[in-house]
């Protein structure tokens, strides 16, 4: 299997550095500075890219495990979004909630659900993340 990688160089300190970061296929290449994590400053940040990242994962295991179960879907869309919190010891992502919408022509929702939760447990960032709570709640359209 491939191994992929990601590049992220920080310059400065943590108040008034500033940060690149790129994927390897150049499909990520953004910046971020303190003001675009832990304000709404322009640019990138880690908690986004994670919720990037987690999003894609779980609607690519959800359209495998709907089409192995022979509810081929037209669509599954879905949105990450990741709590960094302010705790005692720091920050910290304390929860990433997953918002689902899909389309996949007859199935019904109980089957629909049953996939949701696998996909979710075990996409293999999912996997990653298994120290923080993950949420999904996802719909059929």
């Amino acid at each position: 299997m491939p191994i992929r990688k990601a590049n992220a160089e920080w310059k400065g300190n943590l108040a008034k550095g500033t940060g690149e970061v790129t994927s390897e296929s150049g499909a990520v290449k953004g910046s971020y500075t303190s003001g675009s994590r832990f304000e709404n400053g322009e640019g990138t940040n880690p908690d986004e890219l994670l919720g990037a990242a987690l999003a894609s994962c779980f609607s690519m295991a959800l359209s495998h495990g709907l089409a192995q179960a022979g509810h081929e879907p037209r669509s599954v869309r879905t949105e990450a979004s990741v709590h960094l919190d302010k705790g005692e010891d720091g920050f910290a992502v304390s929860r990433i909630d997953l918002e689902c919408e899909a389309d996949v022509p007859g199935a019904d929702d109980e089957t629909f659900q049953k996939h949701v939760r696998e996909a979710k447990e075990g996409c293999p960032i999912s996997q990653a993340l298994a120290s923080i709570e993950i949420r999904a709640e996802a719909r059929l359209v």
